[in-house]
């Protein structure tokens, strides 16, 4: 009859098991990182026009939170801050048809980061981050030159609509610019906090599995497998 009870090797099942609660913890950090830094950037006269987080929380979403939070959480965090800025801010109606063509664009964009692994290189992720902004640049001026009876509607008037915009306001491709400038930065911010916290996961599960492996405190390893 066995005196002890036999150390075992951690099975790949059960270092998930305790591996699980530092993926959550790590997804909640990256909501609350989102949250607050998407909020900063909103206060009016912050940043400059259309130098935003929002295109990175909507990427970043798409990339790392789970496939419902993805949608709900940015686009419920961009909602609730246009009607505050709208309502005590602006003095405007608190919703309105020409939110429409953005929120198409940040549904998109969260589409886009969906496509991409978390996995992959930091890099790559930026670069999905710098093509969200381009694809929310198309899609908000092209809205645009469709609902404007200021732009003819023809291909002359769609390039108006991207590049030098409304007589009597900035150009649009200055927005460009900014849009693609606050989506690289914010996006490898994001992900590099992503990359550093997946390597921390990664030592805590190597320690768990080791302590896991170890044989009891005052039992010698040879008495540990009898």
């Amino acid at each position: 009859m066995r005196g002890f009870c036999a150390a075992t090797p951690l099975s790949a099942q059960d270092v998930d098991v305790l591996s699980r609660p530092v993926k959550e913890k790590s997804n909640l950090w990256l909501a609350g990182a989102l949250i607050v830094v998407f909020a900063l950037t909103r206060l009016p006269n912050m940043l400059p026009l259309s130098f935003s987080a929002a295109y990175a929380l909507a990427f970043c979403a798409g990339v790392y939170l789970p496939r419902r939070p993805a949608w709900w959480l940015p686009v419920s965090i961009m909602l609730v801050t246009d009607i505050l800025l709208n309502v005590f801010y602006y003095r405007v109606a608190a919703v309105g048809w020409y939110m429409v063509a953005n929120y198409l664009s940040y549904a998109a964009i969260i589409w886009l980061g969906q496509k991409f692994s978390a996995r992959a290189s930091w890099l790559k992720l930026v670069g999905g981050g710098l093509l969200g902004a381009i694809l929310f640049y198309l899609v908000t001026n092209t809205i645009s030159w469709l609902q404007n009876p200021v732009y003819p509607k023809t291909l002359t008037g769609w390039i108006q609509a991207l590049t030098t915009g409304q007589p009597g306001f900035p150009p649009t491709w200055m927005f460009f610019g900014n849009s693609l400038w606050s989506s690289g930065l914010f996006t490898g911010l994001f992900v590099g906090a992503m990359k550093v916290s997946k390597k921390m996961e990664a030592e805590e599960k190597e320690d768990a599995a080791e302590t896991a492996e170890e044989p009891p405190e005052g039992v010698p390893p040879e008495e540990s497998k009898a």
